[in-house]
């Protein structure tokens, strides 16, 4: 989705295409960061439940 809305924004200059590539990057980000924080505390738990994207 980031990388269409990215796309999609240089094509068009679209400014709710670009604030979407913004958000979904942000996202993204705060997924990375959860995700090392998990593997230095050890915990183990999210990932049982949270499906691969």
């Amino acid at each position: 989705m980031r990388d269409f809305s990215w796309k999609y924004f240089a094509l068009t200059g679209s400014v709710d295409a670009f604030l979407l590539y913004k958000e979904m990057h942000q996202i993204s980000e705060s997924e990375a960061a959860e995700d090392t924080a998990s593997l230095e505390t050890g915990d183990n738990s999210e990932e049982a439940v949270t499906p691969p994207v």
